[in-house]
């Protein structure tokens, strides 16, 4: 049974808090380092305690940018859910299983157009 728009919406809105969520965790972390970095020498490559203060810093903006780039697939997906597009393969043009979009929401491609 094809997905409704409104449950696709309701759908996407709420995956969309949540990737909002994770991002202000990521953006809350970085100012924490940034805190502490600010308040400690930068030589802490040596540091026999932990990770550096650079490869967490690394890690962070990685994962900031990482879902930086999902809150963007999803905004994309609400767009073609507003043009009517949302759930249609771009590539053949025929539906996109369910299962699919509830495990990718922003998925553009059908199963077999993805591999």
């Amino acid at each position: 049974m094809p997905r409704t728009s409104a449950a696709s919406a309701k759908k996407l809105t709420e995956r969309r808090k949540e990737l909002v969520a994770l991002l202000e965790d990521a953006d809350r972390q970085l100012a924490e380092l940034r805190h502490l970095r600010e308040s400690l020498h930068d030589d802490d490559e040596h540091d026999p305690d932990g990770v550096s203060l650079s490869s967490e810093w690394s890690r962070l903006e990685g994962l900031r940018q990482s879902r930086l780039e999902a809150v963007a697939e999803i905004d994309a997906a609400a767009a073609r859910l507003d043009r009517g597009e949302y759930g249609i393969c771009s590539v053949c043009g025929k539906p996109i299983a369910a299962a699919r979009l509830d495990a990718r929401p922003g998925a553009t491609e059908c199963i077999d157009h993805a591999r």
